[in-house]
C-alpha cells in the first residue's frame, strides 16, 4: 500500500507536468489536441521514471534492465491513454459539451478522464514487470 501511495505522489506529479504541457502545446504552440496529449505524456515519463526507479520502488536493478521496460510501458501507457484521450475529447466536444462554455476544456476534461483510467495500468505495469525484485 505504501509503494501505491508513492506512486500515486509521483504519478500526480508527473500527472500535473503531463497537464502543463497539454495546456501549453494546444494554447501557445497550437497543436492539435490528441497529438499534443502524447506528446506531453512523453514529456512527463522522463521525471516519472527517474522518480519511480528512485523513490517508489527503490529499485537494486539497473538501469540497462529497467529502462527497456519503462520504455515499453510508455509507449502502452501512451497509447492506451492517447486511445482514451481521443474518445473522450471527441464525445465531449460532439456530444456532451456542445454549445457551452466548457467546450474550450473539453481537452483538459478528456485528458482527466483518460489519466484516471491509465492510473491503474501503470502501477500494475510498474509494480510487476518494471522494478519488481
Amino acid at each position: 500500500m505504501v509503494r501505491f501511495i508513492k506512486f500515486v505522489i509521483i504519478g500526480g506529479a508527473a500527472t500535473l507536468l503531463q497537464f502543463l504541457f497539454l495546456g501549453l502545446f494546444v494554447e501557445v504552440f497550437g497543436l492539435v489536441p490528441t497529438f499534443a496529449s502524447a506528446l506531453s505524456y512523453c514529456c512527463s515519463a522522463v521525471f516519472n521514471y527517474l522518480a519511480n526507479y528512485y523513490f517508489t520502488f527503490g529499485s537494486n536493478s539497473s538501469h540497462k534492465q529497467t529502462l527497456p521496460k519503462f520504455i515499453v510501458t510508455v509507449a502502452l501507457g501512451m497509447a492506451l491513454s492517447t486511445t482514451l484521450f481521443a474518445i473522450f475529447h471527441y464525445l465531449l466536444i460532439n456530444f456532451l459539451l456542445v454549445d457551452t462554455i466548457l467546450i474550450n476544456s473539453a481537452y483538459l476534461i478528456a485528458q482527466l478522464f483518460a489519466t484516471l483510467l491509465t492510473l491503474i495500468a501503470n502501477f500494475l505495469m510498474h509494480k510487476f514487470w518494471i522494478y519488481r525484485r
